[in-house]
C-alpha cells in the first residue's frame, strides 16, 4: 500500500516541480512587466504586481521601428511557415504513398538534414546571398527559414499520410474521384492535427531565428524582432520593465498560438512521429 502510494506522489510530485520550474521565468517576465519601476528595484521582491501599470509596454511599442519589425516577422514567418507546409504536404504524399528507387535513401537525407545543425552553413549562406546581391532583403530569409522547418515538417506529416488507410482513397477513386480529388477530399481533412503540429513548430522556429537575421540582414528596417530585442537592453540601459514588457510581446504570439493549438499539437506531432 505504502509502495503503491509513493508510486503515484512521485510522478505528480515531479511533474508539479518540472511546471513550476518551466512556468516561473514566464510568469515572473509578464510580471515584471506590469510593475512599477519601484517595485522591479525594491531590495524584497514583490511576487505579484499589485500595482500594474501600462508604462513600460508603451514605451516598448514606441520604440524605434518597432511596427515595422513586427511586419517584418509576421510576413517572413508565415510565409515560411506556408511554404514548408505546402511544399511537405506533397512531398510526405509521394514518400508514404509511392514506391521508387532512392525512396529510404531520401528519407534518412532528411532525417540527418533535420539533426545537422544549419549553423556551421551560416559561412557558405551568407557568400550565397553576398554574390547574389540579396542582403538587407527579407526574401533569403523567407527562403532558408522555410528550409530549416522543412524536413521535421515533412517526417510528420509523412506519418500523418501514412496512417490514413490506403482504402478511403481508393474508395474515392471508385466513387468517381481523380488522385488529386481524393486527396485533397478525403486525405487532406483528415491531417489537421499532423497540419498544426508542424506550423506550430515551423512558426516558433522562424519567429525565434537570430543568427541568420544577424549576419544577412544589417539594415535595421529589414531586421526582425529577436534581434530588436537583443538589442533592446543596450537601448534603455538597466530599464529592466521596458526590456520585460517587450520580451512579452515578442513571447505573446507563441503563447496564444500554443494555447489554441496545443491539444491538436501534441496528438500530431507523438502520431506523426510513431506511423508511418
Amino acid at each position: 500500500m505504502k509502495r503503491s502510494l509513493f508510486g503515484r506522489i512521485w510522478p505528480n510530485a515531479t511533474a508539479a516541480v518540472l511546471f513550476v520550474g518551466f512556468v516561473f521565468p514566464v510568469y515572473w517576465m509578464f510580471a515584471t512587466a506590469f510593475k512599477p519601476t519601484g517595485d522591479i528595484i525594491a531590495d524584497d521582491p514583490v511576487w505579484f504586481p499589485t500595482n500594474a501599470t501600462l508604462e513600460h509596454f508603451k514605451k516598448a511599442v514606441d520604440a524605434d521601428h518597432f511596427w515595422t519589425l513586427v511586419l517584418n516577422s509576421v510576413t517572413v514567418t508565415v510565409l515560411s511557415v506556408v511554404f514548408s507546409l505546402v511544399i511537405a504536404l506533397f512531398a510526405a504524399f509521394a514518400l508514404a504513398r509511392m514506391r521508387f528507387k532512392g525512396r529510404r535513401g531520401l528519407i534518412v537525407t532528411f532525417m540527418l538534414a533535420q539533426m545537422a545543425p544549419w549553423e556551421v552553413m551560416i559561412i557558405a549562406i551568407y557568400m550565397i546571398v553576398r554574390d547574389n546581391d540579396m542582403l538587407n532583403s527579407l526574401v533569403p530569409l523567407t527562403v532558408f527559414y522555410t528550409v530549416m522547418v522543412l524536413p521535421l515538417t515533412l517526417l510528420t506529416l509523412r506519418g500523418y499520410v501514412a496512417a490514413v488507410p490506403k482504402e478511403l482513397e481508393e474508395s474515392a477513386m471508385i466513387d468517381g474521384c481523380t488522385r488529386t480529388q481524393a486527396f485533397i477530399k478525403v486525405i487532406f481533412p483528415l491531417l489537421a492535427p499532423g497540419l498544426m503540429a508542424t506550423s506550430l513548430f515551423g512558426f516558433v522556429t522562424a519567429w525565434n531565428e537570430f543568427p541568420l537575421v544577424l549576419i544577412l540582414n544589417k539594415d535595421i528596417e529589414k531586421q526582425t524582432l529577436p534581434l530588436w530585442l537583443s538589442q533592446f537592453q543596450t537601448a534603455f540601459g538597466d530599464d529592466w520593465g521596458a526590456t520585460m514588457a517587450a520580451s512579452s510581446l515578442f513571447a505573446l504570439p507563441i503563447l496564444i498560438l500554443f494555447i489554441f493549438l496545443q491539444r491538436k499539437a501534441v496528438s500530431g506531432l507523438t502520431d506523426g512521429a510513431v506511423k508511418g
